[in-house]
């Protein structure tokens, strides 16, 4: 059973919410406002957060943040009525997997929310051709993919879910160019329509950590016209 947290002050979404994802066969557990938010994350291990933004306490962001800097595999999803694009690349870079504004459909919050089910379900090497225990290596830089663990000569990098996930993807497939598009299906799990710019705010951040000059990139390369690849004479 999947344990869920949803945090929102109002409680009709709250129940809607409740109601649905308990037929999915979750249980379900809510927080009003921010500080109960974080006392039950630190209480519980939840397969998956449902976070509003504005809230009482704490807000969204900074508790996913906070839940970002000790616990880099806990899904979460945003459920806010901010709908600005800046708020959505925001929430996004911050750690978030998913986001959606309100009013919203529940079938389509219930597809992603299967989605993310099905995903973390998979064997973390799942897409990528790699067997279990698969250490990729290009001159500093290893990625240990069962560890999710990245090094670049003996400093540990530390990446959100999805820097990652993209970072093993374009590794394990050296020299295959990938669309936005493309990236978003097989990151996110599933198309984002309009998204493409997410996929070059997680580069350009993976960059930043990875990239010994960001301005001349060594690892992961522009595909122009198309995307992005993995170097493949590293």
């Amino acid at each position: 059973m999947h344990k869920v947290l949803v945090v929102e002050d109002d409680p009709n979404i709250v129940e809607l919410l409740r109601m649905h994802l308990t037929d999915l066969g979750c249980e379900v557990n809510d927080a009003r406002n921010g500080f109960d938010a974080m006392e039950k994350i630190h209480q519980t291990k939840f397969q998956l957060i449902v976070l509003d933004i504005m809230l009482p306490g704490i807000n969204g962001m900074e508790i996913c943040r906070l839940v970002r800097q000790k616990d880099r595999e806990t899904p979460i999803i945003f459920l806010t009525s901010k709908s600005e694009e800046i708020d959505k690349v925001l929430g996004l870079e911050t750690g978030a997997d998913d986001y959606l504004t309100k009013p919203f459909s529940i079938r389509e919050f219930l597809a992603r929310v299967k989605v993310i089910f099905r995903r973390n379900e998979l064997p973390k090497d799942a897409g990528t051709g790699l067997q279990s225990g698969a250490v990729l290596r290009f001159g500093e830089l290893e990625v240990d993919v069962d560890m999710r663990k990245v090094t670049l000569g003996k400093l540990r990098i530390e990446l959100s879910p999805r820097e990652f996930d993209l970072l093993v993807l374009l590794a394990s497939n050296p020299g295959k160019s990938y669309s936005r598009q493309r990236l978003l299906n097989l990151v996110w799990g599933y198309d984002f329509d309009g998204y493409e710019h997410t996929v070059n705010s997680h580069i350009n951040r993976l960059r930043s950590k990875i990239e010994p000059d960001i301005a001349e990139p060594r690892y992961i390369l522009t595909t122009w016209g198309v995307g992005y690849r993995f170097n493949e004479e590293m």
